[in-house]
């Protein structure tokens, strides 16, 4: 690539901590750590916060270029290209000493961090013209600043963006116009047992279709679930919307047909992982609980429940409250309790029930900080809230599932809390995307608010 053309991109310390090994995602341009971001790396490692982990993990990176490095090249740029398994041309990877820059009129004036970080950028964006000089950042309000103070461009970390607006995320269901079967012509049936499949023309679906994709029409009868697809044809199993809307798990029926898509999928266990999207009040924690519960408890499929979540401030308060584990996950894990409640409502003694049902089912609060390293065997695992956690620690989570695991991700997108995340690069949305073809994954997205009349015009008109 000619010179002229290469691309210089300054990394924010936010970048390193979302994704560890970014710097190496920038193909054939030229990526420079300023030494603030070593700094500020340095003071986070050792910090109780999860993020520390992430601290460590990108400082090990690093490293591990750098290690044979002279001073000299690691200040003009180590090649980066024996660490990629492509051909292509790869840039190179360089700390740049901001701490040796003079303050003038033409720079952000303090010792602030993002100060520093931003004058680093305007600095290599005078040296370096015409060469474009990118701040990469995820600190929106820092965008603002190199912005206003003369940076031509800045930035967020867009590589794990895997859709560009949420609107394209996979729903986990298609709807058919009309009547479903009155446009089908070819039709081969299978039967085996009380399951009946049809293979049908590729050309009467949708452009992209996905295994364990749901199908319906606007009638009352067609539903089915994609179960195999080629190029020329696919494979549907016959669900229908009536046996669907009857199905029951630990006493609770589904109140729509997007309920009832669910409760197919957490019931089925073929399905390792169930992905469940939705606005508060959709019912996605009920019925991932209650699906649970007649695994565990009524059928013996599974041994025992796990229920975490993601934490933020879990790794720095945790230790000041009182009690075992689970009595301090308690707080972040009331939602569990709530519908623990729901679903013993009737019962004549609730608290009694409630304690049977949580020894009975073996049901387990753990933090996310503390599943790590585990092998998870025969349990069903369910992780709520998890539109707050990255792609890297979803990984992490997945990854403890052993042989006979049930894993259920339950997740509203609107309901975001990390200062760094959106729509669009939670780790939710990632694995959305990653899994929608996974034979072993179900998607389902459940609109409607069901808790009731008031938060259901709160969800719309708010």
């Amino acid at each position: 690539m000619a010179p002229e053309l290469r691309k210089k991109y300054i990394l924010d310390t936010n970048i390193l901590l979302h994704d560890p090994f970014a710097f190496l995602n920038f193909k054939e341009h030229d990526v420079i750590i300023p030494m603030t971001v070593l700094e500020e790396l340095d003071a986070i490692k050792d910090r109780k916060k999860d993020v520390a982990r992430d601290a460590r993990i990108a400082i090990r990176s690093l490293e591990e270029i750098m290690h044979e490095a002279t001073p000299e090249e690691i200040v003009e740029g180590v090649s980066l290209k024996q660490h990629d398994e492509e051909e292509h041309d790869k840039g190179t990877l360089a700390i740049f000493p901001d701490h040796l820059l003079e303050f003038n009129t033409s720079q952000l004036p303090g010792q602030e961090n993002d100060n520093r970080i931003i004058n680093t950028a305007l600095h290599l964006q005078q040296q370096f013209k015409p060469q474009r000089t990118i701040l990469v950042t995820k600190d929106i309000n820092m965008r603002l600043k190199a912005k206003g103070a003369g940076l031509e461009h800045v930035e967020d970390y867009k590589t794990d963006q895997l859709i560009s607006d949420i609107k394209y995320l996979s729903q986990g269901h298609h709807q058919f116009d009309g009547d479903f079967w009155a446009s089908v012509e070819d039709c081969e049936s299978e039967t085996e047992g009380r399951e009946t499949s049809h293979i049908l023309p590729r050309d009467i679906f949708p452009n992209t279709i996905f295994i364990n994709e749901y199908l319906h029409d606007e009638g009352e009868k067609f539903a089915a679930k994609v179960i195999a697809h080629d190029k020329d044809s696919v494979k549907i199993k016959d669900l229908g919307k009536e046996r669907m809307m009857h199905r029951q798990a630990w006493g609770i029926s589904p109140k729509n047909f997007d309920q009832a898509m669910a409760m197919d999928a957490l019931l089925d266990t073929d399905i390792d992982l169930v992905l469940l999207t939705g606005p508060a009040g959709s019912g996605k924690t009920l019925l991932a609980l209650a699906s649970a519960l007649e695994m565990v408890i009524e059928k013996g499929i599974y041994e025992k429940i796990i229920v975490t979540r993601n934490t933020p401030e879990i790794a720095e308060s945790i230790g000041f409250l009182p009690g075992t584990e689970e009595e301090k996950m308690a707080p972040w894990l009331a939602a569990i309790n709530d519908s623990l409640d729901f679903l013993h409502r009737h019962d004549e003694c609730r608290e009694s029930s409630m304690n049977y049902i949580m020894e009975k089912a073996n049901i387990q609060f753990k933090s996310v900080n503390f599943m790590r390293g585990r092998s998870i065997q025969k349990s069903i695992v369910i992780l709520d809230e998890c539109q707050n956690m990255t792609a890297s620690q979803l990984k992490t989570i997945i990854t403890r599932a052993g042989e006979g695991t049930k894993l259920i991700c339950c997740g509203n997108l609107a309901q975001i809390d990390s200062n760094y995340l959106s729509p669009l690069t939670s780790g939710l949305t990632y694995i959305v995307e990653r899994f929608k073809d996974f034979e072993g994954c179900a998607t389902v997205n459940i609109a409607g608010v069901m808790r009731s009349r008031l938060a259901s015009f709160a969800e719309e008109h708010l």
